[in-house]
């Protein structure tokens, strides 16, 4: 097995498993989106080679990062399946490689991923800088309760959809400086990352986007009043296979995430998944039925209404 879920991801270790399911496997493939401010590569798998297009994200939230397992578990069960011929939730995966290309981009946000998990020590020159952005807000937790990037910037919070709402929603709650979460930034996409990942998603133009968080087992398909064609319906199939809640975001969490700028900027299907319950980073335990939870949602995104 190459990927390791009985341990938390790092960076290194995300990057590492990617190129080495890419040298394993040669249908799949990656590329390098960007690298952030502290030079951690921001790195996609690809899979397949069909007309339907997604993009799955995960780990937009450093503490979130058990998300980023999900997907390149995903990945590995899905490339090992079309090597042998086998299937993977009931389905043929040649079919799956036949009819859709999976984009994934397993770690949005490396650099606070790494704080979280301890891969940046206490001492270090980055440490020290998530500390000093962290005294702002002394009652968020550090570094469990970073979601940030090393700038103090929420990354999910960056998208040009509502962002305005979002930067006075935020303001209010006392958020108005870098930090450990809820931090718009100065301005939408003014990340590394997510402009990255924008303009990736721009270049793919694809057919859905998941967004892959934690925690709570609920799936938000809306953005405001948006109405696109069988997003609720392919969100009930999601929420069937899951057992998890389709749901409306909380208004104070309903703007400038990723998922609602792909809804509103291209009609198209768009989901945030929140995994699994507790307190954020969730334990590595939960992991086995974290993914048990969320294989169906996988499938059958990447096939639209081809899973019963």
């Amino acid at each position: 097995m190459i990927v390791n879920t009985s341990v938390p991801i790092t960076s290194a270790s995300c990057d590492k498993m990617i190129l080495d399911l890419v040298r394993t496997y040669p249908f799949c493939r990656t590329e390098l989106l960007t690298a952030t401010a502290f030079q951690r590569p921001v790195r996609t798998l690809v899979i397949g080679q069909g007309p339907r297009k997604v993009i799955y994200t995960a780990a937009h939230h450093a503490n979130e990062w058990i998300t980023a397992l999900v997907l390149l578990k995903f990945g590995e069960e899905l490339a090992q399946a079309i090597q042998a011929g086998g299937e993977i939730f009931g389905v043929s995966a040649q079919e799956i490689s036949q009819k859709a290309t999976i984009y994934m981009v397993p770690m949005v946000d490396p650099d606070g991923v790494d704080l979280v998990v301890g891969a940046i020590q206490p001492g270090e020159i980055q440490y020290n800088l998530a500390r000093n952005l962290a005294d702002s807000y002394p009652a968020i937790p550090f570094p469990d309760g970073w979601k940030a990037n090393l700038l103090g910037v929420d990354l999910n919070l960056q998208y040009p959809a509502g962002w305005l709402q979002a930067r006075e929603i935020k303001f209010t709650q006392g958020y108005t400086r870098p930090g450990p979460r809820d931090y718009v930034g100065r301005a939408p996409l003014d990340q590394l990352e997510t402009r990255a990942l924008a303009g990736y998603t721009e270049f793919i133009d694809p057919d859905l986007v998941l967004a892959y968080h934690s925690q709570g087992k609920e799936i938000y398909w809306q953005f405001q009043d948006y109405e696109v064609p069988g997003a609720k319906e392919l969100g009930e199939a999601f929420a069937m296979h899951s057992g998890y809640t389709l749901a409306q975001a909380p208004y104070n969490s309903s703007f400038a995430g990723y998922k609602d700028w792909f809804i509103q900027r291209f009609r198209k299907p768009g989901y945030t998944i929140e995994v699994g319950e507790g307190v954020n980073p969730l334990p590595i335990s939960q992991f086995d039925e974290i993914y048990r939870d969320n294989l169906g949602i996988l499938v059958t995104a990447a096939l639209n209404f081809n899973v019963s």
